[in-house]
């Protein structure tokens, strides 16, 4: 039997919005992927140390308070440091259009706004996992 792949949704920092991570969340559960959501106001530290001890294939951050670019790139810094680097990390939030070039070179695989289609999401996580 086949491994079923297993993704950490995480909220880092003070945002105590989860609205959209309990939906991608959900969603992904739905569709067959083993999910662990971490509740809000988690630090960096505590996601990497979920993420290892999980056994994760993917981390997908949540974030609306405008903090992504230095949260994302410390949850990627992080993995690297804790030979982790085979996590693949994805964020989504409220994250303004000019910010995503920046976050991909620093590490994030793949941004997702407000408003994708949960298949774009599933697509992504398919692709990276064959």
């Amino acid at each position: 039997m086949a491994k079923q792949t297993r993704i950490l949704i995480a909220k880092p920092g003070l945002d105590g919005h989860d609205r959209g991570a309990k939906y991608i969340a959900r969603a992904l559960k739905d569709n067959g992927y083993e999910v662990i959501y971490t509740g809000i106001r988690q630090t960096p530290e505590n996601i990497v140390q979920t993420a290892i001890q999980e056994d994760v294939d993917f981390v997908g951050l949540s974030l609306l308070s405008g903090a992504h670019n230095e949260l994302f790139p410390k949850i990627v810094e992080l993995l690297r440091e804790q030979d982790a680097e085979d996590i693949i990390v994805f964020g989504g939030g409220v994250i303004p259009e000019k910010d995503i070039p920046a976050l991909k070179e620093k590490g994030i695989a793949e941004i997702f706004t407000s408003g994708t289609p949960i298949k774009e999401v599933i697509d992504f996580i398919e692709n990276k996992s064959n």
